[in-house]
């Protein structure tokens, strides 16, 4: 079973540059994506936190850790926001848990009728079940270690730290 943790985000349509939003109901449900795409390998839904990930916090993380040591399962996909991934890939990389946990985001909303939100998702939910237990993220087609990744806000996409 994969065991999916939310933290909120884009990839669930939580926009949080407008105040009129409600920050902690998200417009679409990963659980939406699912059925939509009519996934069929058993998984469970956990929210951790709903937060703009520029607010998200190591105390934040320490939950969303203490969360994957309490899970039975070794598979976990983290849905989590763009902006602090790559710090959150790197605090729960150092834990060498051995655990396959793999980290997807969007970087349009995932409301929006040309979002990235459904493709990450799906993409990150295969990697996760062919890669080797350790820490990753899965962005727009590409799989990046915890060690080797950072996102470049020129072009607003994730990339290994040695590219140009």
């Amino acid at each position: 079973m994969i065991h999916i943790i939310t933290t909120g985000g884009t990839i669930e349509g939580l926009d949080y540059e407008k105040p009129e939003n409600n920050k902690t109901q998200s417009k679409i449900t990963i659980k939406e994506f699912l059925e939509y795409a009519k996934v069929s390998i058993p998984y469970l839904i956990e929210r951790a936190f709903s937060k703009d990930s520029r607010l998200i916090t190591n105390e934040d993380r320490t939950i969303l850790l203490n969360k994957i040591i309490a899970s039975n399962s070794k598979k976990i996909l983290i849905t989590h926001g763009t902006f602090t991934m790559e710090d959150t890939a790197v605090y729960l990389g150092k834990e060498c848990l051995d655990k396959t946990i793999v980290l997807v985001g969007a970087l349009i909303m995932g409301d929006s009728a040309n979002t990235d939100a459904p493709f990450n998702l799906g993409f990150a939910l295969s990697a996760l079940q062919f890669l080797k237990p350790d820490v990753y993220i899965a962005m727009n087609g590409k799989i990046f270690h915890w060690e080797n990744v950072t996102k470049n806000l020129d072009t607003n996409k994730f990339m290994c730290k040695n590219e140009k």
